[in-house]
Order: C-alpha cells, then sequence, then structure tokens
C-alpha cells in the first residue's frame, strides 16, 4: 500500500495569494485533473475508471447532479468529477490499525482535509460507551446492537434517519420504507440545508418542486439568466452546454457577488480551441449584485416587463395563472432608490437586463445557493417564477425554471420518499402495496433533529452518507447536540468529522461507492441516480470493494429484518438479492417509473413527467399557476459591519475538501480566508495580508465568532465578504433560517472583521 497521503495537518491559514483567474478549465484544468487522479489511484488504475464516469454501462459520478448529454463525450467528466472519483477510488486505506492507533479525541482535533485523506474505511468500527478507540466489530454484531437501541426506544420518533445526496434510488426507497414501517417519518435529509427553498417556493407556484426544463432546453434557450451560483467550480460540466448554448445563439446574464473565473471564459478541454485558443466567454453582462438583493431586482424587473406595452403574456397569463392583478399592485410600489440600495446596481444595468430579457422569448432562470440561503429565499424564488410566467416562458420548448441540485442523487432521494412531511398520496401508495400503515405526523427536518438531539428528544441518530456535524449550521451546538444521543451511527465510504463527534456510543458502517462492484446473491446488481434534471439512469461500479464493505440496500435489508421482525411482510431479504425487485415495487408505487427496469436499460435512461413542462399543467390547489405578491426584503447592514456569504474553494465539494487551493480566486495552500472589497477593507482599516476574527450579529443580539481569518482584498460586491465552509459554519445559529424551508441561512450573515494581526 502506498505511504499515509499527509503525515501531518497542513496549515490552512497561512495562504499564497495571486491575482485572480479569468478563464477556468483548459490545460490547467487537464493537468491538475491528471496529478490529482494519479496520486489518489495510480496512472492505469485512474485511467480505467475516470473512462467509465458517466458512460452507458458505467457509473455515474459520484459529484453533482448535472445531466448527461445524450451522446457523452468520452471524457465526459469534468476536474472536480475527477476528483469525486479519486476520493472513492483512492489506493488509501483506514484499516483497524489506523483507529487503534488513533483515538477519537486525537482524530477530533485534525482538520476535515485530513481526515478525508486517510482513505476508505474497510471493516466496521465500534465505540462502546467509555472507550477512547473504535475498535473492529463484525456486521451481525453491529446490526444486532442498532436494532436493539432501536427496538428499545420509547416510540420510534426518537431515532432520526438522515440521507446523502450520494444514496441511490433503490437504498433511497429502501431506507425511507424501513423507516415508515418502523413509525416514523424523522428523514431529515441534505436538501433541507440546500434547495428546500425551491422546492418550497416551486410547489406553490407551478405545483412541481423540481425544476422544469431538460438539457436540451437550455441549448434552445434564447436567454439563460444564471443568478446566485457557480458552474465553474460547483456544476463544471453545465460550462459545456453553457457553450453550446451560446454556440446556438443563446445570451448569458450573470447575477452574482463575486466575479466567477467559469463564467468568464470557458476554455473547453474537451475541444482543440479550448486547449490551445482563448475559448469562450460566456457572460453578456454581468450584474455584480449586493447579496441578499435577489428579490429586490426580480421585482424591478417585473415592474418594467408590466409597465412595457406587449411584454406581458396575456394568453399565458390569462389561461394558465391566476394572481396576476395582486403581483401588479404590488410590483408598482417598486421604485428605484430602494432597489439601488438592495442590490448595489445601476439604473442602467437593469435597463440593460430588461432590454435582454424583452428580446429572449426562451428564458432559461438557473440558481443554486446563492438564492436558496437567505431568511427571504422563498419569496426570492417565487419571484424569479413571477418574471418566467410573466412572459410565458414556463412549458414553453428552451425556457424554464432550473435549480441546479448539488450531490448526485439529492433530487432522486426526495423523489423516493425522503422527505419529512410526505404527501398523502405517497404515505396511501406504499400502505397499499405495502399492507402497514405509515405513520401521518410530520417527522423532522435537519435543523430540528438538531434541536430534538439537543433537547433530549431524541436517542439514536443513523446517517446514510454525509458529513452531517460539518454540513450543519451552529457547529458548537450541533456537536453539543450530537454528543448527547445515546448511539451514533454512519454508513459511510470515508472518514470525516462526523465519526469523531459522537453519542455515548458510535458505529461506522463502511458501504460500497459508486466505482465498485455490488455483487449479491442473485448476481452483479446496478442502481439508478435521478439527475438535477429529471432524468433517471443506471450506474454499475466495476473496481473491487475497498474491504469488508456491504451496499447501502443490503445494511438496509438486514438491518430492518433485524428490527421488524418476522411480522414485516416486506420481502427483504429478496429486496437484497435483486435490485430489480426494488425497481417493480417503486414502479407500482411512485408515478413515472412504469417498466422502471426496462426504461433504464436504454442508453441514457428516461425522463420523469413534469406536468407544467409537458402539458401546460399546474398540479395546484387551483389548478393554475400562481403569482406572488409578498414584499420586497433584504438585509440591512450596520455602519462598519459588512454582509456574509458562505461559499466552496475550487479545491472542495460540500464539506470534502480535495485540496487546499482556490485556484480560480489565486489562493493557493489555505482556506482561512476572507474575501472583503478592497474599498470595504481600507475603510474597516484591514490591510490586505492581515488576520482577523469573524463575529456574526443577529437581531436577538445573539453573537458567533470564527477566529484566525487571513484578509484577501478581492473584487467582491461593496459591502460583501466571502470565507470558506465548512468553516465558517460557526457563525450561523441554529434559529437562523429561511422562512417556510427552514434552510440555514448561510447567504446574509451581518459580520464584523476584527484585526487580530496574526494567524490563527
Amino acid at each position: 500500500m502506498p505511504a499515509d497521503p499527509l503525515s501531518g495537518d497542513p496549515v490552512q491559514d497561512a495562504p499564497e495569494i495571486r491575482a485572480p483567474r479569468r478563464s477556468a478549465a483548459g490545460l490547467p484544468g487537464v493537468a491538475h485533473t491528471l496529478r490529482t487522479a494519479g496520486r489518489e489511484m495510480g496512472a492505469a488504475r485512474a485511467a480505467r475508471t475516470l473512462l467509465r464516469v458517466n458512460q452507458p454501462g458505467g457509473f455515474d459520478c459520484p459529484g453533482c447532479a448535472w445531466p448527461e448529454p445524450d451522446k457523452p463525450h468520452t471524457a465526459e467528466f469534468c476536474e472536480n468529477g475527477a476528483k469525486a472519483v479519486a476520493e472513492e477510488a483512492t489506493r488509501f486505506r483506514v484499516t483497524p490499525a489506523f483507529f487503534a492507533e488513533h483515538p477519537v479525541a486525537a482524530l477530533a482535533g485534525r482538520s476535515g482535509y485530513w481526515l478525508g485523506k486517510q482513505g476508505r474505511l474497510t471493516h466496521p468500527m465500534y465505540l462502546a460507551e467509555g472507550d477512547t478507540h473504535y475498535r473492529p466489530i463484525g456486521w451481525d454484531d453491529a446490526l444486532d446492537l442498532l436494532a436493539a437501541e432501536l427496538r428499545g426506544l420509547e416510540t420510534p420518533d426518537r431515532a432520526l434517519f438522515y440521507t446523502s445526496g450520494r444514496t441511490s434510488n433503490e437504498a433511497a426507497f429502501l431506507y425511507q420504507l424501513f423507516v415508515r414501517e418502523f413509525g416514523t417519518n424523522n428523514l431529515p435529509d441534505c436538501s433541507n440545508m440546500c434547495h428546500e427553498s425551491s422546492g418550497s417556493a416551486l410547489t406553490e407556484t407551478l405545483g412541481v418542486g423540481k425544476g422544469s426544463v431538460l438539457l436540451e432546453d437550455l441549448y434552445r434557450a434564447d436567454l439563460i439568466i444564471v443568478a446566485g451560483q457557480n458552474p465553474g467550480t460547483n456544476h463544471p460540466r453545465m460550462l459545456s452546454a453553457l457553450e453550446k448554448a451560446k454556440a446556438g445563439g443563446a445570451r448569458i446574464i450573470t447575477v452574482n457577488p463575486l466575479p466567477e473565473a467559469g463564467l468568464e471564459r470557458f476554455d473547453n478541454p474537451q475541444t482543440a480551441r479550448g486547449l490551445v485558443g482563448r475559448g469562450i466567454r460566456l457572460t453578456d453582462l454581468f450584474l455584480q449584485i449586493r447579496l441578499g438583493g435577489d428579490q429586490a431586482l426580480f421585482r424591478m424587473l417585473n415592474k418594467l416587463i408590466i409597465e412595457t406595452p406587449g411584454a406581458v403574456d396575456e394568453e399565458f397569463v390569462r389561461e394558465h395563472t391566476a394572481g396576476f392583478g395582486e403581483l401588479a399592485a404590488a410590483a408598482r410600489t417598486a421604485g428605484w432608490e430602494d432597489t439601488e440600495r438592495a442590490t448595489g446596481l445601476d439604473r442602467a444595468d437593469i435597463e440593460r437586463a430588461l432590454e435582454m430579457i424583452l428580446a429572449s422569448r426562451r428564458t432559461v432562470v438557473c440558481w443554486a445557493m446563492g438564492l436558496t440561503q437567505h431568511k427571504h429565499a422563498v419569496p426570492t424564488i417565487k419571484e424569479v417564477v413571477n418574471l418566467l410566467l410573466l412572459r410565458g416562458s414556463i412549458g414553453r420548448p428552451g425556457a424554464g425554471v432550473c435549480p441546479v441540485r448539488g450531490h448526485s442523487n439529492v433530487q432522486g432521494d426526495r423523489t423516493m420518499g425522503i422527505v419529512e412531511k410526505p404527501s398523502a398520496e405517497f404515505l396511501d401508495a406504499l400502505e397499499r402495496e405495502f399492507g402497514f400503515a405509515p405513520p401521518r405526523r410530520p417527522g423532522l427536518d435537519t435543523v430540528e433533529a438538531i434541536r430534538a438531539l439537543r433537547d433530549g428528544r431524541a436517542d439514536v441518530f443513523l446517517a446514510m452518507g454525509g458529513n452531517f456535524v460539518a454540513a450543519s449550521p451552529d457547529t458548537a451546538v450541533t456537536e453539543d447536540a450530537m454528543r448527547r444521543a445515546r448511539l451514533t451511527v454512519h454508513i459511510s465510504t470515508k472518514l470525516n468529522r462526523s465519526h469523531c463527534v459522537t453519542g455515548a456510543r458510535a458505529l461506522i458502517l463502511p458501504t460500497l461507492g459508486r466505482t465498485e462492484r455490488d455483487t449479491q446473491a442473485g448476481g452483479d446488481q446496478c442502481v439508478t441516480v435521478e439527475d438535477s434534471m429529471g432524468m433517471v439512469h443506471a450506474s454499475r461500479g466495476r473496481l473491487e470493494p475497498a474491504g469488508d464493505l456491504l451496499s447501502e440496500p443490503a445494511i438496509v435489508c438486514r438491518l430492518a429484518r433485524r428490527v421488524l421482525g418476522p411480522g414485516s411482510r416486506t420481502p427483504w431479504e429478496e429486496f437484497e438479492r435483486d435490485y430489480s425487485l426494488i425497481r417493480d415495487r417503486i414502479a407500482r408505487v411512485i408515478p413515472g417509473f412504469e417498466d422502471f427496469n426496462a426504461r433504464i436499460a436504454r442508453p441514457g435512461g428516461f425522463a420523469l413527467p413534469h406536468a407544467p413542462r409537458d402539458e401546460r399543467r399546474f398540479p395546484t390547489a387551483t389548478g393554475k399557476a400562481h403569482f406572488t405578491a409578498g414584499p420586497v426584503t433584504f438585509p440591512r447592514v450596520p455602519e462598519g459591519r459588512l454582509l456574509l456569504q458562505t461559499l466552496r474553494s475550487h479545491d472542495q465539494y460540500n464539506t470534502t475538501v480535495y485540496g487546499l487551493d482556490d485556484r480560480y480566486r489565486g489562493i493557493r495552500g489555505g482556506r482561512r480566508v476572507v474575501l472583503v472589497n478592497p474599498q470595504d477593507a481600507t475603510a474597516l482599516g484591514l490591510p490586505d495580508g492581515c488576520y482577523a476574527d469573524i463575529t456574526s450579529e443577529w437581531t436577538d443580539g445573539t453573537e458567533r465568532t470564527a477566529p484566525g481569518f487571513r484578509v484577501v482584498h478581492y473584487p467582491t460586491a461593496r459591502g460583501c465578504a466571502a470565507p470558506y465552509f465548512p468553516e465558517t459554519n460557526v457563525l450561523v445559529p441554529l434559529d437562523a433560517t429561511a422562512d417556510t424551508s427552514n434552510t440555514p441561512a448561510s447567504k446574509s450573515v451581518v459580520v464584523r472583521l476584527t484585526p487580530t494581526g496574526q494567524p490563527g
């Protein structure tokens, strides 16, 4: 085996700073991909594995949820996708000997970067109450222990069942089926922390809580608005789609506080021009908006559309919508002074955006966390929907809403029933198919689950993937809450911080990754995923498993048999043997999955139905799409304070840190940085290179502090600042959440920066 990849924990608060890049990908991206893949996997293993990513008969990338084109490129992966694959297919291993050498307390003092770089988990591990080290445990003993703890609960509602977006459709369906047959709807998941605001807004306005476009719609669009999203780092293959859209005549408006290299110029590494030429400029108009000002921007645009003769698609509004009068009345009150104060934009820039919108018959609006993680996130997204409804850009080819999901199957998890407030229709279908009465009372979402642990209302926490402790807000509160549990259990592929912050007892259950062969009694199995645009396709790993691993479906089936006993009518043993039997049941429970097994055999899979897109039918209470007209709000920042957003580096995916560089932003060898506009920094007495503590301030007087960040003068919007998460999750109190969706409000945090002069 190769040597330990990180013998020491690298310093992360003393980075080298260079000028930001003005383009993304190209030869530097290829070189970085090859270095990373070779270091983690070795050259031969890397080539064999990467050529199967996102290919028919291959496996779905474990990174983001961007869809595959009909005819995928031979190298249908991006730099960050290759890093995600390398993290999973790495040659490094975390064996029982590693845990014998490292006490849990020592591991808790390591960075998330160091923990992740140690390699793949190989054996089930158990931390007994009062013990200092994890010790190996057999699979039967581990599952018996967990089952006994669950059966001994006063009520099933004292257990919490978390899910991450990497879980397959088959595993997610079995997981929620087991949890509901056990007797609770406590199914918090990572959606609660990212696109919950999108689902809330779209369900209320359009009747379907998903995006309405397919990849082909981007290619046919006249105008694409990318708001609160950085595709170059978070969804790099989206840049290829934007390049193709530009070649078809589309124009692009970018709405973002930070200039992003990928949206400035894309050097496509799949083309000769991208490798040796100048690539293509993507953004036609950059609106460098102040954080939290998006609702005000779209409200003013909607006012201007309504006031422009012939700009409203009156036939569409008359036939398919409700609430236009209320929106028109509210829009009339929008004024330029408030809009400019909220957005930081000039009137001329907004009017230029209006011209581009009016010139477009087919408009797509894409967004991500930059819109969803504010207190007023839901009304902001509703205002985006208002714009598209006014122009008739829903249910028209080349037009629609495009919330770009993060993790690879986060949308599929929801489709499979991983939701704490399930619909009556879904529960009725489960009851008909499996012959038990599912619980009808709502369960707990992520924030509510942390509160339950904190307050002593929950005893067992079971996570199917993810890094719950690092991903959640209010780090100290979350960690204290987890330590109050009687038992914490993580089904994982890699070591992460959540394994080091445990309840009185803890289990680590190592599972197969996407890249690995899944062989059960019925033969080699495949699983399925749903991408960000509602396409469902198969995924088949080929690598040999990294150790004594069970698949996620197998873990759920074996646990369910132990907990539910012979009284369960669900054929858990058959489901573990043959996943096609799971898909047969999914087809009978969830609309759109008819002939599931036959349809995934076709290259490219199949698209799930979407009534607004397919039929201009809106499954709302009124049968129409709804305009909304709530008040416009935006953050108010006191003198001497900044508005802070959390973001990812380019060497990161969610809480997984691949490396310590953020190449496009010019940051190398460190993560504890805060990006501040030079004019703001000068006014606040923060010279470039100084160190500062970041303290968040909340209207209830609550404060949180993250110490020791290097100040980097950076061309972000005036009045705004940006550090990386999860290092700054500590700044967001548990109760600071978006209205309606309860998503942590990590993108509009009022902060003060206190110079310390010294690193750390």
